[in-house]
């Protein structure tokens, strides 16, 4: 099967689901362009902190591949539309952007709701009011503290990672 046009979370798919892990690895390490190769000093600094691992454009797209398989991926999602939300400068924007953030992740059954306590749920309720960029900052926290406790060691675990860096690994010892 050519990988080839494929994107990241394709090749990780496959990776996960067709045991192409040594394969794909290999091919991927031999791209062109230095910066386009997925190296092992990489993949070990992802094992040093999740800010490393989502720094990485390639570390990011392997915990999201692995939120995905684990029905978790609202916290990343959740996490990254923050990130770009405190990039708003227009008032306007940023108010109607906060409903849409409040009502597709804070309130109470929103289809991709994230495990926030209720008085986080209230205080982000009264910030959406009059929006700031930092009005999602607590939810956010709270989020990252979870993925940092709880789906980064299991992804560090995970035949996702350990596929990653062993392959990468070997593809270099070759």
């Amino acid at each position: 099967m050519q990988t080839a046009g494929m994107n990241m979370s394709e090749k990780l798919f496959l990776i996960n689901n067709k045991g192409l892990r040594r394969r794909f690895h290999c091919k991927f390490a031999e791209k062109s362009t230095p910066e386009d190769r997925l190296l092992p000093e990489e993949t070990l600094l992802w094992s040093q902190s999740l800010e490393n691992l989502l720094k990485s454009k390639y570390g990011m797209t392997a915990f999201q591949t692995f939120l995905k398989s684990e029905f978790s991926y609202e916290n990343i999602e959740f996490w990254l539309i923050c990130e770009e939300y405190k990039k708003i400068k227009c008032s306007t924007r940023m108010s109607s952007r906060a409903k849409k953030i409040f009502k597709c992740y804070i309130e109470a059954e929103a289809p991709k709701e994230i495990n926030i306590d209720h008085h986080t749920r209230d205080l982000i309720r009264q910030n959406v009011k009059t929006p700031n960029t930092s009005c999602f900052d607590e939810a956010q926290k709270i989020v990252y503290s979870l993925m940092e406790k709880d789906s980064y060691p299991r992804f560090l675990k995970s035949d996702v990672y350990q596929a990653l860096h062993s392959s990468v690994s070997d593809c270099i010892k070759v």
